[in-house]
């Protein structure tokens, strides 16, 4: 099933693909309950789906594209489904596709970026582009600002690029222009100098024709808003639009939308999945505000709440709810379970005196389970800030338990992946300065800095593009020694490499040029212990060229793909963050630091006041409603913050969830004062910042008496896990341990174990 048309002839009304047709209960709609059917079949008009944590929100936005094409509602390529990732893209053209019985092309159904990157192509010329632009990626741009910054002379120290890139991009986030930048939205950074450094970062990339990521919808939003025939043919277009995590959007993807939905004289028939309980993205431009003013922006709006959970207890589900009522900022929905069998443990809160015991802890409970059989990949450690994973990771490794960090370096942010990428890029787009500046010296061809500014303020003299300029100087042979004979070999490996990717197809050119230019001998010569892999890394980047039909398909794949693979079929604990998880579940997962000033965080408190501290408290959500099975919330007496020992106090979320779902265990020093003066954890009334304690009275660890240990005993190390007793010397012992070899340790610091 193919349909590809961009704007199709309108069809008459009388038409048989145009015309409703009765919809008749079917199986899909059958498994389905109430609710969920509700959302699906309610298909005109706007429509705002609440759909929580774990109550199939993604079945029901799948089957409700299926159910408008199956009901002869629309045809696919009338229907517009966003997502926030290609992975839940994906997700849904295989449901799609599953519920139809086969594979529909031509849908417009991908992530906010990848679609307004097929829109604008389109109309590329209406901000001063071609359609064979090219989208930068976060290096191209970085290099490009402190360019534009150098000529203001201003402190990189004081002022790094990397913040006024952060500025271009927040004002990109909220849609706004160059021109549209008032005094009042100015920003004071480097003295007043960002306004002007974006209206020229704009100007550069127009001249290379490239655009980055913030302009794909930028860009996009700027032509609708000035353009209102093409946004009148988007209209005529698209009958149906979904929306997937309504929540995690933005202001220029807030706007995007809204221009699309409105259309005059006719029903706004968008329908967006949200739960305002989720939205925990505010540091990357989330409005939680967007979802809270649905039913404003469209009168008359339809809302579903999806209340049941088919992913956790009954326990954690009311332990969650019970926490989030809190937030006044909320539309309000309460979870519970869909299941009959689903009672489930109670959220478990384990007080214990410091991190490393609270590593400990964690490290015996996985290896517990692990030796009754549960899977290492179906549990997870989730804490609010990447410090935190240390003492996590050293205890893992000293009980040999496999685990996986979530959130590495990626295969394409690699360097030698970055440098491919750039030859690559310059070979589809010769004008693509800023990929030919970052490999006109990688291998060296003696082009240093010097060199290559003589070159940009020729090419702008002239202008050219830098490739351009090396080839008018090469003609004019205006270059001398050593970079005119490498210079001259790079754009005759280019040339070849081009009249190659005609001839021969982008996999057989790109292999040619890397070879050509010296870059896969470069890292042949290289002795260093990193460099096979390089080349394995560059031979696996030369394999996915394969799977595309064009150069440029693939560039453009690369630029958009935003997830990372993970291997499947490892069996390993996954340690993340809790916006790393948002999204995913797992039976047994721990939280860990539910202290003040770590969770909720105290900086985040500080910087933005209740609004912040209500995001704290759904992220916190977002973690308890991971758990399909067991939650465990950790909290410690005192806690090792990069160098320095910080007594601390429980997080008030504990005190926020419910007491008849919470099993308590354990003891903090602040908790056993607290347990002989109080009956409560904290003092009575809102509080917003409750700053750590410093307590010079708090009792340090008590410290454990010698043991009586002899030769052969089994023994426990925090750090080197576990080994037998070779030799006694006093209060000193020799001991072979399992995953560390032998060591010399003192005998207070291990455990018998029987």
């Amino acid at each position: 099933m193919t349909y590809a048309p961009l704007f199709p002839t309108p069809r008459p009304a009388t038409s048989q693909a145009a015309t409703p047709q009765p919809a008749t209960p079917k199986d899909y709609l059958e498994r389905l309950n109430p609710e969920q059917r509700e959302a699906i079949e309610t298909t005109e008009g706007p429509l705002l789906i609440l759909a929580g944590a774990g109550t199939g929100k993604t079945r029901v936005l799948t089957t409700r594209f299926a159910h408008i094409l199956l009901t002869g509602r629309a045809r696919p390529y009338q229907i517009l489904a966003v997502t926030f990732t290609n992975k839940a893209a994906r997700e849904m053209r295989e449901r799609i596709g599953a519920l139809l019985g086969e594979a529909v092309e031509g849908l417009w159904l991908g992530t906010f970026h990848a679609i307004c990157a097929r829109m604008l192509r389109r109309h590329a010329e209406y901000v001063g582009l071609t359609s064979s632009f090219t989208i930068l990626d976060t290096d191209d741009q970085l290099r490009l600002v402190k360019q534009l910054m150098a000529p203001y002379r201003v402190d990189p120290k004081r002022w790094p690029a990397q913040g006024m890139l952060g500025i271009i991009q927040r004002w990109k986030d909220r849609g706004l222009t160059p021109e549209r930048i008032t005094p009042a939205e100015d920003d004071d950074y480097a003295d007043g100098i960002a306004s002007r450094i974006y209206a020229e970062y704009q100007a550069r990339l127009r001249a290379v024709n490239a655009c980055d990521f913030g302009d794909l919808m930028l860009h996009v939003v700027e032509i609708l808003r000035t353009r209102p025939d093409v946004l009148a043919q988007y209209h005529r277009s698209f009958r149906y639009i979904l929306v997937d995590e309504y929540q995690d959007t933005n202001t220029v993807q807030y706007l995007w939308l809204r221009l699309l939905a409105k259309r005059e004289g006719a029903p706004s028939n968008i329908a967006c999945v949200g739960d305002d309980d989720q939205s925990i993205y505010s540091w990357r431009g989330a409005e939680v505000e967007n979802i809270l003013r649905f039913e404003k922006d469209f009168p008359g709006a339809a809302v579903v709440r999806l209340e049941r959970n088919y992913r956790s207890t009954a326990q954690i589900l009311a332990a969650a709810a019970g926490l989030i009522s809190h937030n006044s900022g909320r539309l309000g929905k309460t979870l519970r379970p869909g299941r009959d069998d689903a009672e489930g443990e109670k959220v478990r809160v384990i007080g214990v005196w410091d991190s490393d015991e609270e590593a400990r802890v964690v490290g015996d409970a996985i290896e517990t389970l692990r030796t009754q059989g549960h899977a290492l990949s179906e549990m997870a450690i989730l804490m609010r800030a990447g410090f935190q994973t240390r003492p996590f990771e050293e205890r893992l490794v000293a009980r040999g338990i496999p685990y996986r960090i979530v959130g590495g370096v990626r295969f394409y942010e690699r360097a030698e992946i970055r440098d491919c990428l750039a030859y690559m890029r310059v070979l589809a787009q010769p004008a693509d300065d800023l990929a030919f500046e970052r490999i006109v010296n990688v291998p060296r061809r003696g082009v240093g800095a010097t060199a290559l500014q003589k070159l940009q303020l020729e090419a702008r003299q002239r202008g050219i593009s830098l490739t351009g300029v090396v080839s008018a100087l090469l003609a004019e042979a205006a270059l001398k020694g050593r970079s005119k004979d490498a210079l001259g070999a790079l754009m005759e490996a280019f040339s070849r490499a081009r009249e190659t990717l005609g001839a021969e197809g982008h996999v057989v050119a790109v292999e040619q040029l890397l070879e050509d230019c010296g870059y896969l001998q470069m890292w042949r010569d290289d002795k260093s212990l990193e460099a096979p892999g390089r080349l394995d890394n560059i031979k696996e980047l030369i394999r996915a060229l394969v799977d595309f039909g064009t150069l440029g398909a693939f560039l453009e794949h690369i630029a958009l793909v935003t997830e990372g693979e993970e291997t499947a079929g490892e069996d390993k604990v996954n340690l993340m963050t809790l916006h790393g998880a948002k999204g995913l579940e797992f039976d047994t997962v721990f939280l860990p630091g539910w202290e003040e000033g770590v969770f909720p965080s105290q900086r985040s408190m500080d910087e933005g006041g209740l609004k912040s501290l209500e995001e704290e408290r759904r992220l916190a959500y977002v973690g308890l409603t991971r758990a399909r099975k067991l939650a465990t919330v950790l909290h410690a007496g005192r806690r090792r913050i990069f160098a320095n020992w910080q007594d601390s106090i429980p997080s008030r979320f504990i005190e926020e969830i419910p007491s008849q779902h919470v099993a308590i265990s354990g003891q903090t020093p602040f908790e056993r004062r607290q347990a002989t003066a109080a009956p409560s954890m904290f003092a009575s009334g809102p509080l917003l910042a409750r700053k750590p304690m410093r307590d010079r009275n708090v009792p340090s660890r008590p410290a454990s008496p010698t043991p009586d240990i002899g030769v052969g005993e089994r023994v426990f190390h925090q750090k080197f896990g576990y080994g037998v007793v070779t030799d006694v010397d006093v209060d000193r012992l020799q001991v072979l341990f399992e995953q560390t070899g032998e060591k010399r340790v003192m005998a207070s610091f291990v455990e018998i174990v029987s």
